[in-house]
């Protein structure tokens, strides 16, 4: 009798720890108590399986840790951190305009750990995306100058569901009526990583563009992408030339349309060397970069993670090995494949060339982003965090550009990884332009001339009248050819 009981006993022991369970997290403190468990738990674990990777850990951001800010100059140069956001530019119109009118800069959404860790953030950016519809693209090859081609992929909102064709005829009317169309929707130019290809951070970005009634065109650099490769050469990763033909024949097919372009990592080097190089030519009316390359010479001597740098030189060697053969005459194929370093692999692609190569100094002299940065004449916004893994300590930023030169703005955030935001460029383009079309009105009642914000490349006096109390400018449009 006894032992049957016990049977009995051990029968519905499991059936009774579920139901004790089940009260006890239906009790709000145990409840708490389980999920602060469970987090520190797999806190422990992902500490370990950094340290395994080789990946860097910021302690501080651990379970039961207050998170500490770093020290740094704020809002205008004053110190002030809004929301885990920093905003690093010159105090003029435009960056108070936007502080007012650009929700995502005045309240960014920043997420907690885990959502929030850097290596997670940046590895669902670049590997994982939403399910559901995709956008279908329409591949366009132009020939460049040189006999090159570039690919160019146009997003089609054909195959959008009913909710985002809503969405797309509401963000159309509301840019209608908010000046932001003219004869025609906006062209957003989207420019991928150096290496090429489409993350599913873009792929989200692109999507939310076409629901915005923006055109949507991908620029995909000669041999990336699927893009054939014509020439014995690659672009180099400042050279602007393919960029700016392609930026000519946007603006030819829709040359009443606003174009405004934005670049992901470390596809900022060459649209910010277009930016330096065509001045107030450029047709572009607001570029953004989220998560640039700002110094590349630093940021390839400089080495990454393991994890991240074996990924990138991985993709950079499958795509070398589909031209192998063509390039052994004019490249060090076998040098650059053999590589183990970012900077290894661009040295032997870039400075081994015939007859007279140039070395790794006079190769940064012409392909540094920033190089003319004091010529660039359109508002220029720099999306970049703290924990960003695949780039250089915040300590290198360049912030003294951005506190004396007013087209360039920095938002520095606290956390996003690299590519990892929430922050709405497609808003900070919306506000820009709308900025840009209320100075242009007032500017014509004051002078009788269309004000905006350009600066000639030239006659740089001539762009801009500063005053000398306030340090506010008057953008007047111009041109140098």
């Amino acid at each position: 009798m006894a032992s049957s009981v016990w049977d009995c006993f051990f029968c519905l022991l499991p059936s009774l720890l579920a139901l004790l369970l089940s009260l006890a997290l239906g009790w709000p403190r145990a409840r708490c108590c389980t999920r602060l468990a469970v987090k520190a738990a797999g806190w422990r674990l992902w500490v370990m399986i950094c340290l395994i990777l080789e990946l860097p850990l910021d302690r501080s951001r651990g379970i039961g840790v207050k998170e500490v800010r770093s020290p740094g100059t704020g809002v205008f140069g004053s110190g002030q951190v809004l929301d885990g956001l920093s905003l690093f530019c010159k105090p003029t119109a435009l960056a108070r305009y936007l502080l007012q009118h650009c929700v995502s800069l005045a309240r960014p959404r920043l997420a907690s750990w885990p959502r929030g860790d850097p290596h997670l953030q940046t590895l669902s950016s670049m590997l994982f995306g939403k399910h559901g519809d995709r956008l279908q693209f329409t591949r366009d090859h132009l020939l460049l100058r040189d006999g090159g081609i570039v690919a160019l992929d146009w997003a089609a909102a054909s195959r959008l569901s009913e909710t985002d064709r809503r969405k797309r005829w509401e963000g159309r009317k509301e840019h209608q009526s908010g000046g932001f169309f003219t004869a025609a929707p906006p062209v957003l130019l989207v420019i991928p990583q150096y290496w090429g290809g489409m993350t599913p951070h873009l792929q989200v970005l692109c999507r939310h563009a076409v629901q915005q009634g923006y055109k949507v065109v991908v620029f995909h650099a000669r041999g990336t992408a699927g893009c054939l490769l014509t020439t014995a050469r690659l672009a180099e990763f400042g050279d602007p030339a393919d960029l700016e033909q392609v930026v000519g024949y946007v603006h030819s097919r829709y040359p009443t349309s606003v174009l405004v372009a934005v670049s992901e990592g470390s596809g900022s080097g060459i649209l910010l060397s277009y930016l330096g190089e065509s001045g107030s030519s450029s047709h572009l009316t607001a570029a953004a970069a989220i998560s640039p390359v700002l110094l590349g010479q630093l940021w390839f001597e400089v080495d990454m993670p393991p994890v991240y740098r074996w990924g990138v030189m991985f993709h950079q060697k499958m795509k070398l090995r589909r031209y192998a053969s063509s390039f052994r005459g004019v490249l060090d194929v076998d040098r650059a494949l053999s590589a183990s370093s970012l900077r290894n692999f661009e040295e032997a692609l870039s400075c081994s060339s015939a007859p007279t190569p140039p070395d790794w100094e006079r190769y940064w002299e012409r392909n540094e982003p920033l190089r003319d940065a004091d010529e660039v004449a359109v508002p220029v916004l720099c999306v970049c965090s703290r924990d960003d893994p695949l780039l250089p300590p915040v300590s290198s930023l360049p912030l003294p550009l951005f506190q004396s030169n007013p087209y360039f703005l920095m938002a520095l955030t606290e956390r996003g990884g690299h590519c990892g935001f929430t922050l709405e460029v497609l808003e900070y383009f919306k506000v820009v332009t709308d900025f840009l079309k209320c100075e242009g009105r007032e500017g014509a009642s004051r002078s009788g001339l269309a004000t905006m914000m350009r600066r000639p490349k030239l006659q740089p006096t001539e762009g801009r009248l500063v005053d000398a109390e306030e340090g506010s400018f008057t953008w007047k449009r111009s041109y140098t050819r």
